[in-house]
Parts: C-alpha cells; sequence; structure tokens
C-alpha cells in the first residue's frame, strides 16, 4: 500500500518567515530610533567626539546635558573643564569667557585663576569677608574687613619670641610658642617681625607706600586697610637674627618652617610661583594659622589658602 505525499503550503511559512523579518526590522528600527533620540547621538551630532560625549554624560545631569544640546554650540573646553579636579559648576561660564579672552592659558589654570577671581579687577566689587569661619576667613583683595572689625583676645608677644610692639590673637601666640620652642631645640631662631594691625595702621602703611612710589607700587607691597591678613590677628610676618625679609628664604629656619609649620597650623601665605593667584610678591616671611587640620590639608594638596577656601569652603 502506498502512503500519498502531503503537500508544504508554502504560505503559512511565507507568513512566518515575513513575521520575524518585519520583527526584526522593527526592533533594529526601534532600536535607531531610541539611539537617534539618546544624548549621545545628539552629542556626536553637535561635534563632540566620542571621549568628549562619554565624559559629559558622566558629568552632567539630565537638565544640564539639556540645555548643552539645545545650545547646539561646540566648546571642546567644557568636556576638559568637567575633569577638572576644582572644577566649580557655578563658574562655568566664566571659565569658558577667560579661555576666550586668554587662549594662551591652560584649562587648568583657568580654573584655578577664576576661582580665586583673578578674572575680576583687584579691589572691585569686593564682598564683605565672612567672619563667621574664625580661623578660616577669607581676606585678600576681592574680600574685605570691615572698618569696625573688632578683636577682643589681642595679647603682646613677648620679646623673647619677637622685636617689640608685636601683637597677635592669644590662641595663635600660642601655636607659634609651641613652633618656636621647636625650633629651638633644634638650634633655630624665629623672630616675628610684624603681627597684629588694626584698621587705622594698615590705612597708613599702605598710604606711605601709595605717597611714596604710587598706588600700583603700593598694591603689589601692601594691602589696603580691610584687605590685610594682619588684621585678623592670624597673621605673622616670622624672620631671624639679622636676617632682612627678602633674605629669610635662604636661612636654615625657613627651610624648617617649611618641613614642620603646618604641623603648628601655620602655611606659608604667599608662596613662589604663586603671585598671580595670591595677588601679591612672594613672601618667605608671612605666615598664616588656620589649624592644624586645615594647614597640613593645605600643605598635602600643595595650594594656596585663596584656592582651598574657594573649592571646600565656599564651593
Amino acid at each position: 500500500m502506498y502512503r500519498t505525499k502531503r503537500k508544504i503550503k508554502k504560505g503559512p511559512i511565507i507568513a512566518a518567515i515575513l513575521i520575524v523579518v518585519i520583527g526584526v526590522g522593527g526592533f533594529f528600527a526601534f532600536k535607531e530610533i531610541r539611539y537617534r533620540m539618546s544624548n549621545t547621538y545628539k552629542l556626536l551630532k553637535i561635534g563632540y567626539n566620542e571621549t568628549e560625549t562619554n565624559i559629559l554624560i558622566e558629568k552632567y545631569d539630565k537638565e544640564k546635558l539639556k540645555e548643552l544640546i539645545q545650545d547646539k554650540t561646540l566648546d571642546s573646553n567644557i568636556p576638559k573643564l568637567l575633569q577638572q579636579k576644582y572644577y566649580l559648576e557655578k563658574n562655568l561660564d566664566r571659565y569658558l569667557t577667560y579661555l576666550k579672552d586668554n587662549p594662551e592659558v591652560s584649562v587648568k589654570d583657568a580654573v584655578s585663576l577664576v576661582n580665586v577671581n583673578r578674572d575680576r579687577d583687584f579691589y572691585e566689587d569686593m564682598q564683605e569677608t565672612d567672619t563667621s569661619k574664625g580661623d578660616l576667613m577669607l581676606v585678600n583683595k576681592y574680600y574685605k574687613l570691615t572698618k569696625d572689625f573688632k578683636l577682643d583676645d589681642i595679647v603682646p608677644i613677648s620679646n623673647q619670641f619677637a622685636y617689640e610692639d608685636n601683637e597677635i590673637r592669644k590662641h595663635v601666640y600660642e601655636r607659634y610658642r609651641s613652633m618656636w620652642n621647636a625650633a629651638k631645640e633644634e638650634g633655630l631662631l624665629l623672630i616675628v617681625n610684624s603681627s597684629y594691625r588694626d584698621y587705622e595702621t594698615q590705612d597708613a602703611v599702605w598710604k606711605d607706600y601709595a605717597e611714596a612710589n604710587g598706588e600700583e607700587w603700593a598694591d603689589n607691597k601692601a594691602a589696603r586697610a580691610g584687605s590685610s591678613e594682619h588684621e585678623t590677628g592670624l597673621a605673622l610676618d616670622i624672620v631671624t637674627n639679622n636676617v632682612i625679609m627678602n633674605e629669610f628664604e635662604n636661612t636654615e629656619e625657613f627651610k624648617w618652617l617649611q618641613d614642620n609649620a603646618y604641623k603648628y597650623g601655620f602655611i606659608l601665605r604667599y608662596p613662589k610661583g604663586k603671585e598671580n593667584i595670591t595677588g601679591y610678591e612672594y613672601e618667605s616671611w608671612h605666615y598664616r594659622y588656620v589649624g592644624e587640620e586645615v594647614a597640613k590639608e593645605i600643605h598635602d594638596l600643595d595650594i594656596t589658602f585663596d584656592e582651598y577656601y574657594a573649592y571646600y569652603l565656599d564651593k
């Protein structure tokens, strides 16, 4: 007995194949549509490369990405800025403006300079110093003390530790004496040459410089009244016996302070090579009390107090 062969119906097979093809095609089409709607695609379309796009997506939240995409303007400095250790989002527009006006400046330096307000003129639109920060208050050519700022814990410094007529805040004096004794144990002598000045005294110092050599020269040598760290009672000019200011960096005492001052809460306030950050010429003798914890951080990070304040205290 012979069996008859069943005929395979092609219709359902073709339909099944079509369904698969349409399904696969739809899947890839949907995937493509989703990709074209993604931030990655839109950023690449603007002109950012793959690396820059990944940085922007990693560092920016949805709202910032939306703003950037809507602007549709390529700026390759933005991803570079986002990678900087001390980048502050609030300063982005100022960074970009500064880089545009100063193309020779690196992105890293632009961040440092803008953070400490160096994109603005000295003594212009000054802010009042936040004295509530205590030992960490910032006083410079952008932040000033009011004329009526007074301290009630100023004490005289013994002639054992300083030249005559020097005063400082009590707790700073105690830490300075500890530092002085530690230096003495190694056969070194520290001497305070200048310390606390009130508003009127600082005003007289600056005016004497200005009358002798002009305001620009005076601004490089001294702070205007209200803008001097000496008015905070936290700053000491330290030298050693028979050494004038500019020669102090050549002494063993200076070398010792570089390695040890931070252990007692003091930092070199105006370091060499940081003049454009601090706004002052290098002063190997000017030390500022900020407390042991912060002094160690600044020492380890190798930054100025201006930079530390901008990123860690005022951000």
